[in-house]
């Protein structure tokens, strides 16, 4: 038996309705902090599944139309393409980056002359999906040059400026290549692309399902742990943010999400940039499959994606941005 007066204070008194607990809620979920992945894929008519991220395809740019007529609808600010580019078009120094019709160009093309400015474009500025041997710079002996990617990076950034893309990604993780490619854009007039750096990128084992999506897994050789970031690290995290802040960029990227929810805290405490979350495709897949087998609801998606707004992230690339109105109360 309960003996003796009761605090004054009863916090579960704010909870007992859903009114309530939607007044007091300190954090919320809307389309507007979504971006969507779309990946890309050769031919016409084409949608193809991939089979180890449920629900998730690749679409030929004139299959691109239903897609994006759906974000629009429902608001999401920005979509970020990723090619699936032919083994045949790819060599040992992802030349096919640079082709001005290569599949991000065409999309964004696409994209641009059907929607104008009614949602922004991200592109992701790398050469693991252009190289033969899975890299995403200039592989010799083993190691990825920086410098000599670099030079390549510059002039992927300045073509997909040119093509017209809003938010430039660079996920390669070379040192450097944030001032390299803002003074190039500054001085070609591009002064307002904005750069969205991957400044916090692990190697992660959670990168599978994504590496297949695009046709580089097969081809990887090796690994990148000489290049992307030591999970084991965390203060490293907020060195490789301040560099890039110091040589221009305008957001960051925290790349995996879930794992790293304590990097992305620190990074937004530390600095008061925009910082946007990458729900990985291990991630999503893991938790998709959960959820088909009926292991958890789908309220454990929300809740999963609450952590990052909670965590401090501005805005989250998941491929469940397309699928919202399932997810979001």
């Amino acid at each position: 038996m309960i003996t003796g007066k009761y605090p004054n204070l009863r916090l579960r008194r704010s909870r007992r309705y859903n009114w309530s607990r939607r007044l007091i809620a300190e954090n919320n979920l809307s389309a507007s902090d979504f971006i969507l992945p779309i990946f890309l894929t050769e031919g016409k008519n084409k949608i193809q599944s991939i089979k180890s991220m449920p629900n998730v395809n690749r679409y030929s740019i004139n299959n691109l139309g239903g897609i994006l007529d759906r974000a629009i609808k429902n608001k999401i600010p920005m979509v970020a393409l990723f090619p699936h580019t032919s083994t045949k078009l790819k060599n040992n120094i992802g030349s096919e980056s640079l082709n001005e019709n290569n599949l991000v160009c065409k999309a964004i093309r696409y994209i641009k002359n059907r929607y104008k400015d009614k949602i922004g474009i991200m592109c992701d500025v790398a050469l693991d999906p252009y190289t033969s041997h899975g890299h995403d710079g200039i592989l010799k002996s083993g190691y990825v040059l920086n410098d000599e990617t670099i030079e390549i990076l510059i002039n992927q950034s300045l073509l997909q400026a040119q093509m017209g893309c809003d938010v430039l990604a660079p996920s390669d993780m070379m040192d450097g290549r944030i001032g390299k490619i803002r003074k190039v854009l500054d001085k070609k007039n591009f002064k307002n692309v904005q750069l969205l750096s991957y400044a916090v990128k692990y190697s992660s084992s959670f990168y599978g399902p994504f590496r297949d999506a695009v046709g580089s897994k097969i081809a990887l050789k090796g690994n990148k742990k000489t290049y992307q970031m030591d999970f084991r690290n965390s203060d490293e995290a907020l060195r490789e943010v301040a560099l890039d802040i110091k040589e221009g960029a305008d957001m960051v990227m925290v790349k995996p999400g879930l794992p790293y929810l304590d990097i992305i805290k620190s990074v937004k405490e530390k600095f008061k940039i925009p910082v946007f979350a990458y729900q990985v495709s291990g991630e999503y897949s893991m938790l998709s499959n959960a959820v088909n087998k009926k292991i958890i609801g789908k309220e454990a998606i929300y809740e999963n994606l609450m952590s990052f707004k909670r965590a401090g992230a501005n805005a989250i690339v998941s491929y469940y941005a397309d699928k919202l109105n399932e997810i979001l109360p």
